[in-house]
């Protein structure tokens, strides 16, 4: 029997690409997956750890180091995509050692699984972070082009979606007394396994673009490679700052619902659940702020991405405004309803709007073609995985010292937030970078690095 040979062009249709669904259905179950695992980390090490629980500063810590090290190996999984496996491959090997790290959870909950489980699931998520959604544009031709969009507003609907309902789900599992956490993170295991098998089973229908090897390292190091580094780079490693107080509710803001009363419109809520309402305020606030507050803003002035980071970065400050005030009322021995606390997560989630998705648009269009896939996975390095290990660094110089409990422990963040805010504007005033935009003649379609030049038209981009 002829052995299969796989696609590695698009097929000719103007209709969907025939291996699309299958990608979206395995990115809505690795989120469900991913976000029901993570945001029970916290609350699992400081009550339910097999073997001794930790204590709060210590969990906070480890759940950042998790996360620093998750998004810091999209680096890593790029390169080895575009130099030697590809992206499908990438993706099938890596989900292996992400299911594998959930089942090691499942199995074992002391201190060994804790650790092995973690170890294999930012090793399988973080080297799959910037294969998957490269994925998708792979699967489009130039027939089918105009619906590049559309389907890219579903990758990012499956997402939320996965996210909002993996950890709305397993946080009840963990902790009721008929389940408890082996049933939760076995859950997040049989979503990972179904993400996995989801994938694998549309792999006679995929486009498979074959790695670019030598050609990719050369182009990166190449002066027009390393310019575009240097440029962006600073740029995202200031933009960590918000990714610092940011991912803190999956940690420290977890804590703190413990002290509140979480009974509020008639439900009991779990800790872990609070944050998983950050996915769906993202899908509520996104045409609220494409139709109504982007258009409002640029009657007094240009909006363009650089300008709506600043306007976030000053933004994320409001929220945690209010997780300050609750720890006053919690230090003054009151019990503040947990509504509060969703309040600061709508305004957290709509400082997110103004930042995230508008430096996913800016990386995006700072590089050629051939180079976006390693610039967006620059971004989620500089910006998330330095913001994650910015938050281990400051929570451990501050978690045992008695003047950083409660209310100050916050303002420690909420200063190095607003000083990082000022810089950051003060350096985006100041950038000057290029835009790239694909041409739209047949040449755009050249993946070699060496005519960048040639296929990307290029402008001056600075905050005007």
């Amino acid at each position: 029997m002829a052995k299969f040979r796989y696609k590695t062009t698009p097929t000719l249709t103007e209709k969907a690409p025939p291996g699309i669904w299958h990608i979206l259905t395995n990115e809505c179950a690795e989120r469900f997956a991913y976000y029901g695992f993570t945001l029970i980390l916290t609350e699992f090490m400081i009550k339910h750890l097999v073997g001794g629980v930790m204590s709060e500063g210590n969990a906070i810590s480890w759940y950042h180091i998790f996360k620093c090290v998750t998004y810091l190996l999209p680096l890593v999984g790029a390169v080895i995509a575009d130099l030697w496996f590809g992206k499908y491959r990438t993706i099938i090997f890596f989900s292996i050692l992400y299911c594998f790290g959930l089942l090691f959870m499942t199995i074992d909950q002391s201190r060994i699984g804790l650790f092995s489980g973690m170890i294999f699931v930012a090793i399988g998520s973080g080297f799959i972070k910037p294969c998957v959604s490269a994925n998708v544009g792979d699967q489009f031709g130039k027939s089918n082009q105009h619906l590049i969009v559309k389907f890219y507003n579903w990758f990012y609907f499956s997402i939320n979606i996965g996210a909002f309902i993996g950890p709305f789900t397993t946080p009840k599992l963990m902790n009721s007394p008929n389940f408890g956490p082996k049933w939760a993170f076995g859950l997040a295991f049989v979503w990972m396994v179904f993400a996995l098998i989801a994938f694998w089973m549309g792999r006679k229908l995929y486009v498979h673009v074959p790695p670019t090897g030598k050609s990719f390292v050369k182009g990166i190091f190449s002066g027009e490679g390393l310019n575009i580094i240097k440029r962006i780079t600073i740029l995202f490693v200031i933009l960590s700052a918000f990714y610092c107080l940011y991912e803190l509710t999956g940690s420290a803001w977890i804590i703190q619902v413990e002290k509140l009363n979480k009974h509020w419109l008639g439900y009991n809520w779990e800790s872990s659940q609070v944050p998983s309402f950050n996915a769906l305020f993202v899908l509520i606030l996104i045409p609220i702020f494409t139709y109504w507050v982007y258009p409002v803003l640029n009657k007094f002035f240009r909006l363009n991405a650089l300008r709506k980071m600043i306007i976030g970065m000053f933004f994320l400050i409001i929220p945690f405004l209010i997780i300050v005030w609750l720890e006053y009322k919690i230090r003054a021995g009151l019990t503040p309803s947990v509504g509060w606390q969703f309040l600061a997560n709508f305004l957290l989630t709509a400082a997110e709007v103004f930042v995230s998705i508008p430096c996913l648009e800016f990386a995006y269009t700072q590089a050629p073609k051939w180079m976006k896939s390693f610039i967006m996975s620059l971004y989620l390095a500089a910006s998330i995985g330095l913001g994650n290990l910015l938050t281990f660094i400051i929570n451990n110089l501050i978690k045992d010292r008695e003047f950083f409990k409660g209310p100050n422990y916050y303002w420690t963040f909420i200063i190095f937030m607003f000083v990082s805010s000022i810089i950051f504007a003060i350096f985006a005033v100041f950038y000057k970078g290029k835009t790239y935009t694909q041409d739209e003649n047949d040449s755009s379609d050249s993946d070699n690095p060496n005519d960048d030049v040639h296929t990307d038209m290029q402008t001056e981009t600075e905050l005007q």
